[in-house]
Parts: structure tokens; sequence; C-alpha cells
């Protein structure tokens, strides 16, 4: 059966699943085809990308690619990051991003490079009503000091790394309900659960009362096991083993 939307034959609740989850599941990629797929088939709230994703899928003119998304997708949030090193020009990228459309958010990372904070440039935009994206976020310091630059009447979107937080050995569950406690005082602004691993995290982000997690068309596509019989499960990956030594011709 497809990725999207139908039902495994014995039982099992693909994609649509997600629905009954209490979260909105952005897009986080940079191929138009998965993007244009995804929005015409309803499966996600929003969409996001970033340069590394970008450089990834061979897009070399940006604009041009921004332009072709807000083509198709006009009614959704959609994320461009800005991607200069020095706060003045990120303050001119943000304004030309911004200028693309009234369902643009505009990615600032919560840092340069040399670390130093971008929070008065977030604060600089929110005071011009600009939606913003914080993104590159992974301690409850950051979060702390986002959330002091950012205006309670302005959206935002908090962009927590909670996958690059597990890769270093730490839960990142109790850092992201801190955060979503703390996010309470700015009403217009999204918890974002970035960086998932495996598909039980948005079940997870999703209990816990994340507002939006990111999902990579391949990681959508593992949903399709949600609510699979696990002995089905099993046979499933005994007859895959079996199919792959038989097409591989192996012998003992």
């Amino acid at each position: 059966m497809g990725v999207y939307g139908e039902t495994n034959m014995r039982g099992g609740v693909s994609v649509s699943g997600i629905s009954n989850l209490n979260i909105k599941v952005f897009s986080d990629g940079a191929d138009l085809d998965s993007i244009i797929d995804a929005y015409r088939k309803g499966v996600v709230k929003g969409f996001t990308t970033n340069p590394t994703l970008m450089a990834k899928a061979g897009i070399t003119n940006y604009m041009a690619f921004a332009l072709e998304v807000l083509r198709v997708v006009k009614d959704l949030p959609v994320s461009f990051e800005v991607f200069s090193d020095e706060f003045d020009e990120m303050r001119e990228q943000a304004m030309k991003l911004k200028a693309l459309g009234g369902n643009v958010y505009v990615k600032i990372p919560v840092t340069n490079t040399k670390g130093q904070s971008a929070c008065p440039l977030i604060h600089d935009l929110a005071a011009q009503g600009i939606k913003l994206n914080i993104t590159a976020i992974l301690s409850m310091r950051q979060v702390r000091e986002v959330a002091a630059a950012l205006l309670p009447n302005v959206p935002s979107i908090v962009s927590v790394f909670a996958g690059r937080i597990a890769d270093t050995g730490r839960d990142p569950l109790p850092l992201m309900k801190d955060s979503l406690e703390l996010l309470k005082a700015l009403p217009a602004a999204e918890l974002l659960w970035a960086s998932p691993r495996e598909a039980l995290n948005i079940v997870q982000a999703a209990e816990m009362g994340c507002h939006i997690i990111t999902v990579t068309p391949d990681l959508l596509a593992k949903c399709a096991n949600f609510g699979k019989d696990l002995e089905v499960y099993s046979l499933d990956t005994v007859k895959m083993f079996y199919n792959d030594a038989v097409k591989s011709g192996f012998s003992l």
C-alpha cells in the first residue's frame, strides 16, 4: 500500500495515523518533488529547509528555489534560513526572505559561527513583526535567551534539536518539557522538536505537548508502520531476510 493515508492490509495504520496525534508535522527537506508531493497529498502542516539540505539537493539558486516552493505552497508555513555569518547581512537577508510571502518564516541561527548570540537581531526582527524560526538551539540557556528576545504577539517557532541532544547520550525530554513550559509566556510562539531520529519521536513529541515536529520524507515513510501488529512485522522481517538471501544467491 502507499505511504500516504492508506491502511495496511493487515490492520496497521499508515501515515494517516499521524493525524490522530495532537502535533503539527512539518516536512524537512529541499527536494522540490517531495515538497510538492507532500503538499498535494495534505500530509504535513508546514515545511522547513536549511542551507545544508539545499546543498545536498544540488540547489545553486537560493531565490529561484524559494520562489518555486512558494508558487506551490501558498497557505502553509514555510521556513527559509539566512546564511550570512554577519548580523547586518543576516538582517538584509531576513528582509528579502520576509518579502517573499506572508507564509514565510525567516530562520535565524541562535548564534553565528563565532558563538555570538543572535538574540539582539532576533528581537529587532520580531519588533518589526517578522515571523521567525530560531534554529540550532540545543541548551536551556539558549531557549531562555531566545524567549526573552521574542515578542508575545509575533508568530515564532523555537526549534530545539532534540535529536542532536539525544546523539550526545542525553534524554531530550526534560529539556523539551522545560522549554514548553517557558514558552507559555509567549502565546504566539511554538516549540518545534527538530532532528527526530525515529518514528517514536513523533509520538513522544505529541505526548509531551510539543507544537511541531520536523520529519524528513524517509522518516515519514516509516510511519506507515504505526499501529502494525508486531508479530506480523516480525514475519515481514523474516521474509525480507529470506528474499534478500535468495536474490543474492548465497550458499554455505
